[in-house]
């Protein structure tokens, strides 16, 4: 990693500045290290610009001071509050202690969902830097925002805590950021702890990335040790952007954006080339719409407005878009009129698991959907497809990248545009091969992708199931490695291979299908592990399987919301698990419900929900025995007439507490 220095600018009447824009890929410490933006465990992401022409004027806006933000890590409950550097520009005050999670859900869980953008000023011997951090969740389920915050980068910073060492994420994020060809800085934080072990974290470093030790940046980003020089490798070691040109035609790449109730739609762009100015027209290479610029800037990490962007730089604009489906992550906007050779957009991301979303009342179908279409804006590794049920009438069926992104994104749902929703029993996309002209005609093909349970076509025209794969990569002490052997080979793991990375932890990597460990795989690794152990996992593709539908019913009537496809192997266990839970979690009825599970069209478990029970006696103190056995007769009809006709109530939480079960 040869270091490369940025080239200076001075273009007329105006001084030297250069851009070194920062993404990061974790927990925190950048927010500490950065003018007290978050940081943490596994990548940040860096790239460089320059910033021409609106200088003099962000300079009068934007007065050198003292920063003091101060962020509170909700795993650790460790307020962390240094200052960075008097250069700094993000204010010192209550509203920026987690600079960079605006999200309510975000300051609840102490985790990113988002990726959010903020700049702040950085002076380096007289020159003076505009830094930008963006800052990207660090959790598996949000992938795809690091690697859509990967595209405008040069060079990453890697760090890594001098307590827990390498986790399965870091390996993740590094090689995401080696295969995009960025130069990487190896930072390692927390060294002012007293737990702290930084010559085996070294040691780990080198044993798999095979980083040199002259290489790693020592700080804390706690109390400020060494962050002057992380900021100093940034500037030294990071390249510029050698592919963007002001002078070439426009073309500015789309990577984010988000709804604002009162101006329509924000969209984040990288300009690659040219200049984008407020009141300019601009066309989308992805519908052939024309806009007009009507705000534009950059984040600091509020909106400040400035008259353009110029290449190189990131910023936002708002163009009057109100249509939430106009703005698609990885089009490019190009000057109206010109011809441009567009820029290569991002992979389109993959869901690995499906729920149905429902209105708990379907009056309340319209305002969903205006709210799933402006979230999913937000949010554009969401795919949705109409659906309906019987019991729960019109919904759709969403697919996510992981059960936390599904649980956040439901949880926005409710706390941004205060709606109530149903979430049925996530599973994962299977895929079977039919036979026969007249059922592959049907289909529209011989190879079908079941995305609900409740579709899966008879096995009489069935000829394989496939189910999705995963590589997992677990690193975890060496003392808990026997016990994770035994879950991995539960969750039906093949091709496990282990090796030290230090004296004492061990990276295990294996094959596993991604139906094993969608639920409750990871507590269950973080129960045995007494939570050491990190879990990370990549799509493999599609193996074939043997599977078996599990049919729920509740009194004899099939409840296609919690139907689920297993392995053979483990259907029967599954579906009795299933029935014990829902006997569990289901409030009791004014009649008896019977709670049964058939797995290949018979019957292998049960269970009865008792009626809640009215003392009709009560009021009989004593006299004819015949008068009693009336009114307990009556009872037993009403409650008989009841369990024909009445609707049986499933708890929204229902649906994923049955599926978690106990090894």
């Amino acid at each position: 990693m040869a270091g490369v220095h940025l080239q200076k600018v001075n273009p007329a009447n105006h001084f030297p500045l250069y851009i070194a824009s920062i993404c990061r890929g974790d927990i925190s410490a950048a927010c500490n290290m950065l003018a007290k933006a978050k940081l943490a465990n596994k990548t940040l992401t860096v790239f460089c610009s320059i910033l021409v022409d609106t200088t003099v004027r962000m300079k009068k806006t934007l007065p050198i001071r003292v920063v003091r933000a101060e962020k509170v890590k909700r795993a650790t409950k460790t307020q962390q509050g240094v200052t960075i550097d008097s250069r700094c520009t993000i204010s010192s005050n209550a509203k920026n202690e987690q600079v960079l999670d605006k999200l309510q859900v975000e300051r609840e869980r102490g985790i990113t969902v988002k990726a959010q953008t903020a700049s702040l000023i950085y002076n380096h011997q007289g020159i003076e830097y505009l830094l930008n951090l963006i800052d990207t969740p660090g959790h598996v389920d949000f992938n795809y925002e690091v690697a859509r915050s990967l595209a405008p980068c040069q060079g990453v910073i890697l760090l890594v805590d001098a307590n827990q060492g390498v986790q399965a994420q870091t390996v993740a994020n590094f090689y995401l950021a080696f295969e995009a060809e960025l130069a990487i800085i190896p930072v390692m934080n927390k060294i002012d702890l007293k737990v702290a072990k930084p010559d085996e974290v070294m040691k780990q470093l080198h044993n798999v990335f095979d980083i040199r030790e002259s290489e790693v940046l020592k700080i804390s980003a706690k109390n400020g040790t060494g962050v002057e020089n992380v900021l100093k490798a940034v500037i030294e070691r990071i390249p510029p952007p050698n592919d963007c040109d002001r002078e070439k035609p426009l073309r500015a790449l789309i990577f984010d954006s988000s709804y604002d109730k009162y101006k329509g739609t924000m969209v984040n762009i990288a300009v690659k080339d040219g200049i984008i100015r407020r009141g300019q027209k601009i066309q989308s290479i992805h519908n052939k719409k024309t806009y007009e610029v009507n705000e534009i800037g950059l984040l600091h990490p509020d909106r400040l407005q400035t008259d353009g962007l110029y290449a190189g730089q990131v910023g936002y604009l708002f163009a009057n878009i109100k249509a939430v489906g106009e703005a698609v992550i990885g089009d490019c906007y190009h000057k109206a009129g010109q011809q441009i050779e567009p820029l290569s957009g991002f992979k389109p991301a993959k869901p690995m698991v499906f729920a149905g979303i429902y209105p708990t009342d379907q009056s309340e179908y319209p305002s969903l959907r205006t709210a799933l279409s402006k979230l999913m804006m937000n949010d554009p590794s969401v795919s949705i497809h109409k659906d309906s049920s019987d019991a729960l009438g019109q919904g759709w069926r969403v697919g996510f990248l992981g059960l936390l992104h599904m649980d956040v994104f439901c949880q926005r749902l409710e706390q941004e545009f205060d709606t109530n929703v149903i979430i049925t029993s996530p599973n994962v996309p299977f895929k079977v091969k039919i036979t026969g002209d007249k059922f592959i005609k049907e289909y529209g093909g011989d190879e079908v992708t079941i995305l609900n349970p409740s579709k899966l076509p008879s096995t009489q025209i069935i000829s394989e199931y496939q189910e999705p794969i995963v590589k997992g990569t677990i690193i975890t002490p060496d003392e808990f490695l026997a016990e994770i052997i035994d879950l991995l080979m539960d969750k039906r793991a093949r091709n496990i291979e282990q090796s030290y990375i230090d004296n004492k932890r061990i990276i295990c990597t294996c094959i596993l299908p991604l139906n094993e460990i969608v639920i409750d795989f990871f507590d269950h690794l973080k129960s045995i592990s007494s939570g050491y152990a990190s879990f990370d996992y990549e799509d493999q593709g599609y193996q074939e399987t043997s599977l078996a539908k599990i049919e729920i019913l509740l009194n004899k009537k099939e409840v296609q919301e919690l139907s689920q496809i297993a392995h053979v192997s483990k259907a029967v266990s599954k579906a009795r698990s299933m029935v014990y839970k829902l006997k569990e979690t289901l409030p009791r009825q004014l009649f008896e419900v019977i709670i049964q599970a058939k797995v290949g069209g018979r019957i292998i478990a049960r269970e009865n929900l008792k009626a809640l029970r009215k003392d009709v006696l009560a009021k009989c103190y004593g006299g004819d025995v015949t008068r009693k056995m009336k009114l307990l007769r009556r009872q037993a009809e009403g409650k008989k007439r009841l369990r024909k006709i009445g609707n049986i109530t499933v708890p929204k939480d229902t649906f994923i507490s049955v599926l978690k079960t106990s090894r």
